[in-house]
């Protein structure tokens, strides 16, 4: 071999070598935390994709209602988004409802669809509404007043808290 070729050899061989050593610029714990941020990235990415397909399904389906329970179940969704923003509008039964983390906190039930009486709000056991050894989880809704969005917007903060 020529000379010019063995040196090409041996600077071939000294890079593989320097491939197989660990680098240098991070740490094993450093790739770890930046493999889990990236996953956080993309979780958050999907849940924000889910929220706003969540909420169109939602708000499709409160536009299938008929009036008076459209306006009260638009109203609701309004309330529930100021009251409680975390939370992402979702189908349930195909019902409007608001989840927190993947699990449904509380939901509009329409008195139409289930050819009942009256339309209900109802809360998961995933809400934080507990008081003592019994209390409400579903309400009746004929109407709302002022008071009464006063007291959903109130409720549905405390069962996120």
């Amino acid at each position: 071999m020529s000379q010019p070729e063995m040196n090409g050899t041996q600077e071939s061989a000294k890079s593989t070598a320097a491939i197989n050593k660990k680098s240098k610029g991070f740490t094993d714990e450093e790739r770890a935390a930046m493999k889990e941020r990236a996953k956080e990235q993309k979780a958050e990415a999907r849940a924000n994709k889910n929220k706003a397909e969540g909420e169109s399904d939602v708000l499709a389906k409160i536009a299938e209602m008929p009036e008076p329970e459209r306006a009260m179940a638009k109203r609701l969704h309004a309330i529930i988004k100021a009251s409680a923003p975390s939370l992402s509008p979702r189908l349930w039964y195909g019902m409007p409802a608001y989840a927190k983390d993947g699990n449904v906190v509380c939901f509009f039930q329409s008195a139409q669809k289930f050819k009942t009486r009256y339309a209900t709000l109802g809360f998961s056991d995933k809400a934080n509404l507990d008081e003592g050894a019994m209390w409400p989880t579903a309400f009746a809704l004929t109407e709302l007043t002022a008071a009464d969005e006063a007291r959903i917007g109130a409720l549905v903060k405390k069962a996120v808290s």
